[in-house]
């Protein structure tokens, strides 16, 4: 083989994939596997016929050979003495040796069926039978008895010489069935020792196989993908700079090629997000700034909007006192107008006071117990739940690491709204659980209410927003975007379960421990009186 063709060989083996190197290596062990199985499985039947045949048919044609004979040697001998004697006790061993002959000779003939030369044995056999009791056992049987035979002496000669013929017949028989039974043995001991050979072939073959199979997987597809692990570790581990060595079969350099050129594009990548990073730091910086602005602006905002709201809200009571009667009845409607304005603004600015303070003036952690909590909040509210008639229940509350100014507010809310939507004619009934669930706390607040749309479950949480007019559910629209913000503030969520219908579900988690956060520097807190109108 040339250089060239070597090299071309060289260039086409490098091109196989894993998939092919497998696929070559698996068709070639069990192609070797499968003519090691068919050798070992013709030894294993050969091994089988022959014992079965030393089993089945040498052996047991060689006994009944023996039997045979004795047989016919039990004939002779009561003919022999029956004719000297005339006894009829002789006849007895003639006549059950030639029962025995019969069944022997038939057994014969079915073991030796596939044995012709044992077949002519068995003919000369049974012919040399034959010759002599024609000649010699039937007349001397068929004499009367109590008399010797006459021709016992007659034909002695004729007998013995017929006899002679028998034995040498059962004679031969036996010696050939002996032979052909040691032959067999002989077969058996040298098929067993081939297949000794045969299955220790088996497996020195297998072990190689096993050894050429683990040293061509370590070689092709191991040590390429520890050498790719080892290069991805170090690229894991910040250097990126660390180039992917292309080796083993055509696919795992394919692969390390596409590694490598992720590599070369992570850091391009990063190069970009690195300096996308700065910006994004500077535009957070300038973001909060601007958020903290903004927050002190709605705080400072709705503070200031407090004592001009005062004078309106007093100036339209004092006015509405004074002169309530006085005017005419679209005067008083005026005056009704402003009076209920003033107080609709008033409550607004109040809840928008408390949801800026959610996180700012309201953050002290501290570990309370939820019983106690809820039980404070249920006082708050005992005049308009004895009102509705509400029935309210808990199960047991955990202890938690919360801020209890607003999980109070928390409690207020839901349970205030739950026991507010209530159903026409129907007294409300509350249930509160809790059960752990992971690293949180899940809580449920299910009413028997008027319950909420499943299009609206997202709307309700966004502040002002509302699903009734201020005629037939008084409030601002705040409530329930305040829950939510103190929920999250604490580290959880809050949500309508959709697949509640009769009534209204809030579900809500709380972590044990308050997340990570930085404090906000608290603000000065508005009053929250009204001026009352002067006499």
């Amino acid at each position: 083989m040339t250089g060239d063709e070597r090299q071309s060989r060289a260039r086409g083996l490098s091109a196989w994939t894993t998939r092919r190197w497998l696929r070559v290596g698996v068709a070639a062990s069990l192609v070797i596997l499968a003519l090691l199985g068919a050798a070992g499985a013709w030894v294993l039947g050969r091994t089988e016929s022959i014992s079965e045949d030393i089993v089945d048919v040498r052996s047991p044609a060689l006994t009944i050979a023996i039997r045979l004979e004795a047989a016919v040697l039990n004939q002779e001998t009561g003919i022999r003495g029956y004719g000297l004697t005339g006894t009829p006790e002789f006849i007895t061993p003639y006549r059950e040796g030639i029962t025995e002959q019969e069944a022997n000779l038939a057994q014969l003939t079915k073991l030796l069926k596939d044995d012709p030369v044992g077949l002519e044995d068995l003919k000369a056999v049974q012919d040399a039978v034959t010759k002599w009791q024609e000649r010699v056992a039937r007349p001397i049987a068929a004499a009367p008895p109590g008399l010797p035979s006459p021709l016992a002496g007659e034909r002695a000669a004729e007998g013995k010489a017929a006899f002679d013929d028998v034995r040498g017949a059962l004679s031969g028989q036996q010696e050939r069935l002996r032979a052909e039974r040691v032959q067999a043995r002989d077969d058996l001991t040298a098929t067993m020792t081939l297949r000794n050979w045969v299955f220790s072939a088996i497996a020195v073959l297998i072990v190689v196989l096993t050894a050429l199979i683990f040293e061509g997987l370590r070689r092709g597809i191991n040590r390429p993908l520890e050498r790719l692990g080892v290069d991805a570790r170090a690229i894991s581990g910040g250097d990126f700079g660390h180039p992917i060595t292309l080796t083993g079969p055509a696919d795992l350099r394919r692969l390390s090629g596409e590694i490598d050129f992720m590599r070369r594009r992570l850091v391009r990548e990063l190069a970009f997000s690195e300096e996308t990073r700065l910006r994004l730091d500077a535009q957070a910086a300038d973001l909060q700034r601007s958020n903290a602005e903004l927050e002190q602006f709605a705080y400072v905002a709705s503070h200031d909007l407090q004592e001009p709201l005062r004078k309106v809200s007093s100036f339209t009571q004092l006015l509405q006192r004074r002169y309530g009667g006085q005017l005419d009845s679209r005067a008083d409607q005026y005056i009704d107008f402003a009076v209920d304005g003033a107080n609709r603004m008033q409550i607004l600015i109040n809840d928008l006071l408390d949801f800026s303070r959610v996180g700012r003036l309201h953050n002290a952690h501290q570990s309370i117990d939820l019983d106690k909590v809820l039980e404070g909040t249920l006082s708050a509210l005992s005049v308009g739940i004895e009102e509705a008639g509400a029935t309210i229940t808990h199960d047991p509350l955990p202890t938690l690491v919360a801020d209890p100014t607003q999980l109070g507010m928390l409690w207020q809310n839901l349970l205030g709204n739950a026991v507010k939507f209530r159903r026409p004619g129907e007294a409300p009934k509350i249930h509160v659980t809790a059960a752990r669930e992971g690293e949180l706390w899940r809580f449920t607040v299910t009413d028997n209410g008027i319950g909420i749309a499943p299009e609206y479950v997202d709307k309700i949480f966004v502040i002002f927003q509302r699903l009734h007019t201020k005629d037939a559910y008084a409030g601002s629209g705040i409530g329930l975007a305040m829950c939510k913000k103190i929920v999250e503030f604490h580290g959880g969520t809050i949500a309508v379960d959709p697949a509640y219908r009769d009534g209204a579900r809030f579900t809500f988690t709380l972590a044990p421990q308050p997340p990570e956060s930085s404090d906000s520097s608290p603000m000065p807190e508005a009053t929250r009186s009204d001026a009352e109108p002067a006499g």
